[in-house]
């Protein structure tokens, strides 16, 4: 194809020309944007609820909230996907204000726990079980004498707990 000749003048016009254009197209994309997040315009903030063991689970932001009283606890998976798991552990008072000690394979569910219980417990430290000698850093040594949740991989679903220790 053969293009027409400009000068160097008006190629400069048309250059500066097309620069305003889409100056303006973006800031207007930046403004009508905010606008739309500040007025609630946001679909991807939906909320839902489902019910659960006759508690109400409200998903937002990612995460599966329940408020329970003062605390709100936070889940990644809807709770009538999980597993239906037996078990009887200690109440959530006989952590409070004491430490938790921690040991997981499972970061995921590390996060999990970290995330709901951190509110309500003194401290959460990483510690190694003394039955397992392959921890590999530097962390402390503790046993079920302590509060203490382990986490580890396995094919059976199912928590319990033997003296201090709840097992997952």
């Amino acid at each position: 194809m053969i293009r027409r000749l400009t000068s160097k003048e008006d190629g400069k016009k048309k250059k500066k020309r097309n620069q305003i254009v889409v100056s303006v197209i973006l800031a207007g994309i930046m403004l009508f944007s905010t606008l739309a997040y500040s007025f609630g315009a946001n679909p991807g903030q939906q909320e839902t609820t489902v019910t659960y063991n006759g508690y109400d689970f409200t998903y937002l932001n990612g995460l599966w909230n329940l408020n329970l009283g003062a605390n709100v606890f936070s889940f990644a998976n809807n709770p009538n996907a999980a597993y239906k798991v037996e078990s009887d552990v200690k109440l959530l008072i006989d952590y409070s204000a004491k430490p938790l000690y921690f040991y997981s394979e499972n970061l995921d569910a590390e996060s999990e726990i970290y995330r709901n219980l951190y509110p309500i417990v003194g401290a959460i430290g990483d510690v190694c079980p003394a039955e397992n000698s392959s921890c590999g850093e530097n962390l402390p040594v503790k046993t079920c004498s302590d509060n203490f949740i382990i986490i580890k991989n396995s094919t059976v679903v199912k928590v319990e707990q033997k003296d201090g220790c709840v097992f997952i």
